[in-house]
């Protein structure tokens, strides 16, 4: 059965080629072969770009007994474990699902609001002065700590200081662009066996497990609102709970879904906003649809991920072609973003774009769509929001370069090259308790 046209280097170069480039790699491949092009990696099989709406809605509304995003997702299995919602296809992947789902109900949000509040003012207070200062890793210490108080309900500040120090030792490791080459030349599965992989892993999981083990016998387990007390409680169909091993998969799914992701996209939001006259001023103001704007125009023109994968297991039509089974589709997020009949002048970063029309459901897809939309699609936006209101409420931003900054890859992610360098300076403004940028922060979508 033929598939379409794409690249015709060798599968090493083309994987290489897309670690190292990969906006350029799908960029050139679009204007050559259209909507629909093949891509062959190493480890990864075949991949069939889909980079129109209605080809995308195909992939997002079809049968979720042929389209697999957990056999597709296998890349990030040594992280995540075998039980993660992201590795789960059909049946296993809904009941999970419906587990995971209330902790993040508009309702439970708003309870987080005052901590990542907290925690973002706190972390903004601590930014040098007139220096030029890459804000990416402090935006990586917000929402490490927010999940930390929020998902794995961390109260002793020893205890969450210990297991933000494993877990940023295992995730640093895995973001690192030699370690990715070398997941692409052995394979995730013999990767997550080799001893270095183990020495990272290991002493995280060992905190989980301890931190799951003295939970289950907390005597207010009923009362708290993190997420890990949550899941404890929550009860499959057949009327069993979730095991210590489902727990801890499903916490590193949280982890690596939300923290490296959101950190990136803040660092976006800032790095597009001290480059384009008016939007921090606008910022200021407090508009609520405007943050909000500025939130999806950041994922618009800078996402995180620049696909989502589905694994046919067996032939489907898409987009007037039948695909055979055993190829992974991919709607491109990156190259439907930058579509101009959808997005006129779609290199520009205008905000206002989603005061005037709101996100399409096949045309704004950060999150993905579909049954696999991202659990924590409303908790990023949410987070997001506070975030931007604490800085800049708290400091006065400007480039600390004005090249705009190129599009690298850390791991899956696509982050600015340079950390989202700006050079700040201090304002007046009120405690965290107080401040006017958590009294202002909206609802959850």
């Amino acid at each position: 059965m033929p598939i379409p046209p794409g690249p015709t280097a060798s599968r090493l170069r083309q994987t290489v080629r897309w670690i190292y480039r990969p906006g350029a790699m799908m960029e050139d491949s679009h204007r050559r072969y259209g909507d629909m092009f093949t891509l062959r990696l190493a480890h990864e099989g075949t991949w069939v770009f889909l980079a129109h709406p209605d080809m995308v809605k195909q992939v997002f509304t079809g049968d979720a007994r042929v389209l697999h995003a957990g056999e597709a997702n296998i890349v990030v299995q040594p992280f995540l474990g075998d039980h993660s919602v992201l590795l789960l296809d059909e049946a296993a992947h809904m009941s999970q699902r419906k587990l995971m789902l209330p902790p993040f109900h508009g309702e439970r949000m708003r309870s987080y609001e005052r901590t990542m509040a907290e925690v973002a003012a706190a972390e903004i207070e601590s930014w040098p002065a007139g220096v030029p200062y890459a804000v990416r890793p402090a935006m990586q210490r917000i929402t490490l700590e927010v999940i930390m108080r929020t998902v794995f309900g961390v109260q002793d500040g020893e205890r969450r200081e210990r297991l933000r120090a494993r877990l940023s030792k295992m995730l640093e490791w895995g973001s690192d662009p030699r370690r990715m080459t070398m997941l692409a030349a052995i394979g995730p599965k013999r990767i997550g066996r080799t001893p270095m992989f183990r020495a990272v892993r290991a002493p995280a999981d060992e905190l989980i497990y301890e931190e799951i083990r003295a939970r289950r016998s907390a005597p207010d387990l009923a009362e708290r609102e993190d997420v890990l007390s949550m899941l404890m409680q929550a009860r499959h169909e057949d009327g069993s709970p979730m095991t210590d091993e489902e727990l801890r998969d499903e916490l590193m799914t949280l982890l690596v879904a939300g923290h490296e992701t959101t950190a990136s996209a803040l660092a976006w939001a800032v790095e597009r906003s001290v480059r384009t006259p008016g939007v921090l001023e606008r910022l200021r103001d407090g508009d609520d649809d405007y943050v909000d704007a500025v939130c999806k125009e950041t994922l618009r023109l800078r996402p995180i991920l620049a696909l989502v994968l589905r694994k046919l297991t067996e032939p489907m039509e898409i987009g007037g072609m039948e695909l055979p089974a055993g190829v992974n589709v991919a709607p491109c997020v990156y190259l439907i973003h930058r579509r101009p009949d959808v997005y006129p002048d779609p290199y520009a970063f205008r905000p206002e774009r989603f005061i005037d029309q709101p996100a399409g459901t096949y045309t704004w897809i950060p999150f993905g769509g579909g049954v696999r939309r991202c659990l924590g699609a409303s908790f990023a936006l949410f987070e997001m929001r506070v975030v931007l209101r604490e800085l800049v409420a708290r400091v006065d931003l400007r480039a600390a370069d004005p090249r705009p900054e190129r599009i690298t890859r850390r791991a899956i992610t696509l982050v600015p090259e340079r950390g989202g360098e700006v050079v700040a300076e201090r304002r007046a403004v009120a405690g965290p308790s107080g401040s006017p940028a958590a009294a202002r922060a909206p609802a959850a979508a």
